[in-house]
């Protein structure tokens, strides 16, 4: 019997920040796990600088610019603790993603999960929202050598699917998976996560902190120009219909070999 062929389009996603709004999780468990060591000046303007990367190599940059004694397992072990209390109760898909990956997995096109959290992370925040029923392949940065912006993540993701890299399009939220995602050689969508300064000053994340800024925030730009396909407005100006006919559009004319307008 010969081998199935390669699939002629994937998708793969990254999770938090692009599919989920978990960022607050994420941020609010660091600032838990951090107190706990005697670090209470832990802001979002600090989490900020690691969203896109993995958990375990953002622990291990904390641990040393803390000076904490603990282990990265350890540390490891209690963020993932803690997110996992938060993110069984207050974790929001966002509602054009939810209706982009129903109407890929009605249309067949295969599709991954190739995120930088836990795999235990990844399967709760599936199993709280109901995309595992849709997402039932899932790769974290734990299963591979390199996280983000090395290509590790994603090849691997390609690889479960049988698929070549060249077939592949990634949807990104922050610059090291853009990175990440060209390394592979894949195209990418770039939905940037963008904060919004006009909300509640009190509330972390979205809703109310200030945007990033600074040579980082200038050099993200940078990256996320050179994704295939922007939404600079990030979630509020993604379109699932959009997105679609894009992909419709490269399918038409041969995914591996056109370059999408």
């Amino acid at each position: 019997m010969s081998p199935a062929p390669a699939p002629a389009l994937c998708v793969l996603l990254d999770l938090d920040g692009t599919l989920v709004d978990s960022e607050p999780n994420y941020y609010e468990a660091g600032r838990r796990l951090l107190a706990r060591y005697g670090v209470t000046d832990f802001g979002w303007d600090d989490h900020t600088r690691f969203i896109g990367i993995s958990t375990r190599e953002t622990l291990t940059v904390l641990r040393e610019e803390y000076g904490i004694e603990a282990s990265v397992e350890e540390l490891l072990a209690g963020k993932n603790a803690l997110y996992l209390e938060l993110a069984g109760t207050s974790t929001e898909v966002f509602p054009e993603m939810r209706v982009l990956v129903e109407r890929l997995h009605k249309e067949g096109i295969p599709m991954a999960v190739a995120s930088g959290s836990s795999r235990a992370a990844i399967e709760a925040t599936l199993a709280v929202t109901g995309l595992d029923a849709f997402l039932p392949l899932h790769v974290s940065a734990e299963e591979v050598a390199r996280g983000k912006p090395e290509p590790d993540v994603f090849l691997e993701a390609a690889r479960r699917l049988g698929a070549e890299p060249a077939a592949c399009v990634v949807l990104e939220d922050a610059a090291p998976g853009v990175r990440a995602a060209h390394a592979a050689g894949m195209r990418c969508v770039a939905v940037p996560y963008v904060t919004d300064a006009a909300g509640d000053a009190d509330i972390p994340g979205p809703r109310g902190a200030p945007a990033p800024s600074g040579p980082e925030a200038v050099a993200d730009e940078a990256v996320f120009r050179r994704a295939d396909l922007l939404f600079p407005g990030g979630q509020a100006e993604f379109k699932a219909a959009v997105l679609l006919e894009w992909l419709a559009a490269g399918r038409e004319r041969g995914f591996r070999t056109a370059e999408l307008a």
